[in-house]
Formats: C-alpha cells, sequence, structure tokens
C-alpha cells in the first residue's frame, strides 16, 4: 500500500506481537511490517525456549510473571500450537554461594505471589537422580531453585501463530523487504 497508519520494522516476535495487539485490542489494522529475511528465520526462531519468571528483583519478577499469565493461554488466543508445556525449571547449584543466592532470589519470588522451592542435595536427587552427585566433579550440586509453573514454548511457532493472526485480521507482512531511508 501507499500509506499505512503504523510500520513496524522487523517480523521477529515483538514486531508480530504488537501488530497482533495493535490489531485486536486497539482495532488498528492498517499495519505493515516490514521484514529483511523471513518470519520466524531471525532470533525469534534460535531463541531459547525457557519460560520463567524467577528473578531476583520485584519489578522483574512482577513484569515476567505477568508474561507467564500470556504464555498458558496463548495457544488459544492465536488458534495456533505454541507447544507451550509448563514442566517447571529447576536452577542448580554449585557452591554454598549459589544457595545462599538462589535463597534471596527464592524469597524474593514468594513476597511477589510466585511459586519458588529451595531443595537442598537431596530432593534434587530426588528429581534427578541420572545427574552425578559424586563429590569430585567440577560442578559438584549443591541444591537448586525451583520453580514448578515455569516451563516452554517453541518460539518459532510463537512467531508463525502472530503472523497468522496478524495477517487474518488484515495487517501486511512483507518479507525479505530491505529498508532504506531512515536517518
Amino acid at each position: 500500500k501507499s500509506e499505512y497508519e503504523v510500520i513496524i520494522i522487523g517480523g521477529g516476535g515483538h514486531g508480530l506481537a504488537t501488530a497482533f495487539y495493535l490489531a485486536k485490542n486497539f482495532n488498528i489494522r492498517n499495519v505493515a511490517i516490514l521484514e529483511k529475511g523471513w518470519i520466524g528465520g531471525g532470533n525469534v526462531g534460535r531463541n531459547t525456549t525457557i519460560l520463567r519468571s524467577n528473578y531476583m528483583y520485584n519489578a522483574n519478577n512482577l513484569f515476567y510473571e505477568e508474561g507467564m499469565k500470556m504464555w498458558r493461554n496463548l495457544s488459544q488466543e492465536l488458534n495456533y500450537n505454541v507447544m507451550y508445556s509448563p514442566r517447571g525449571i529447576l536452577n542448580l547449584a554449585h557452591s554454598d554461594a549459589q544457595m545462599n543466592a538462589y535463597s534471596r532470589r527464592g524469597n524474593s519470588m514468594r513476597l511477589n505471589g510466585i511459586d519458588a522451592v529451595l531443595l537442598n542435595r537431596e530432593e534434587v536427587k530426588k528429581i534427578i537422580p541420572m545427574a552425578d552427585f559424586s563429590e569430585n566433579v567440577r560442578f559438584p550440586i549443591f541444591g537448586g531453585l525451583m520453580q514448578p509453573s515455569a516451563g516452554t514454548a517453541r518460539h518459532d511457532a510463537v512467531a508463525w501463530g502472530y503472523a497468522r493472526q496478524a495477517d487474518s485480521m488484515g495487517v501486511d507482512i512483507i518479507q525479505n523487504c530491505e529498508v532504506t531511508g531512515f536517518d
């Protein structure tokens, strides 16, 4: 088109989500996403699959926990399987200092209403008995911090889900586009 109400540079996860929510929540559909490569071909396709809110600082905890809530219903919202799996996450501690840090982080999480369980060495051993718990290893296991509600998702599937829904609402997705003329 010769004119758009909104132009988004980059068709990664953030650009696609922005276009989707502009269309869904604000009825702004005259939107173009300009992507220099292909949808799902950049960082969103290579990104980690871990979803968690196990951070130390209040603002981070609450921000990521809000994101965790969004993940729980994202497949239904996009009508696309993002392969969300709330299987939990366990961060292993390899020193007393790390156990102390995980204790503080877990307390911060719990104060913000986020599930966190500090585990000692024996409790970790029950969860992952196949790990090497011998004393003379490079990274001995002292314990860990578990967030049972954390999980995984396929970020490339998220990109395709957002793209599909944004496209169905009238957003133009222009791939293999070279953007010039911006200073």
